[in-house]
């Protein structure tokens, strides 16, 4: 019996791997509100009873998918706890990986645009994931500054809210441009024009 659970554990682990990918690419393709939940069941093979095991509704769907593509992320900023130079180093080699991720880029592309609405499942967690992210890279400007590797002209407050712009305004342009727009390598000549030393 013991040896069940654990391996039962690790099946209901991956099931909800699967459904998680699974509305990730639905949600990227038709967006929150043309996704549906009977479709993503089906392409995961359950019923739509059976995924309702997993997430009892649309919103708790949506954001799990959200928060573990934020928990794939942080971990890669934080990889090494790095700071200041290396901590903007991480955002440029970010921008690279999601290059390889058009599924993940495109929902958050589309979800982010749809949350504007007060009304959205999703807009209190977009707006804190904003405050967040924009606290993370003016730190990590502030903390470069304090390495003395950053401009004096440069601001970690409207640089950090500047890097966060130029990122989300680079994955729609890669989605625009049938993914030919070179995000990290826009995003490293803008980082480096800031510092006083090679990213």
């Amino acid at each position: 019996m013991t040896a069940e659970a654990p391996r039962g554990y690790a099946k209901g682990r991956a099931k909800r791997r699967e459904i998680l990918d699974q509305a990730m690419a639905l949600f990227g393709e038709a967006g929150y509100r043309g996704a549906s939940l009977r479709v993503i069941a089906t392409r995961c093979g359950l019923s739509h009873t059976g995924l309702l095991h997993h997430f009892p509704t649309k919103e708790s769907l949506l954001l799990a998918v959200l928060e573990h593509r934020d928990e794939v992320d942080d971990a890669w900023l934080s990889l090494g706890g790095t700071t200041g130079v290396g901590r903007l180093r991480r955002f440029v080699e970010l921008a690279a990986l999601n290059a390889g991720r058009r599924g993940i880029v495109e929902l958050f592309s589309v979800v982010s645009a749809e949350a504007t609405a007060a009304d959205h499942p999703a807009h209190a967690y977009f707006v804190r994931r904003y405050e967040n992210s924009v606290a993370g890279a003016r730190l990590a400007y502030a903390q470069t500054r304090r390495e003395g590797a950053l401009r004096d002209a440069v601001a970690p407050g409207p640089a950090g809210r500047q890097l966060i712009a130029l990122m989300d305004g680079l994955q729609v342009q890669w989605l625009l441009s049938d993914r030919t727009t070179d995000m990290a390598g826009v995003l490293r000549a803008h980082i480096e024009a800031q510092l006083t030393t090679e990213l």
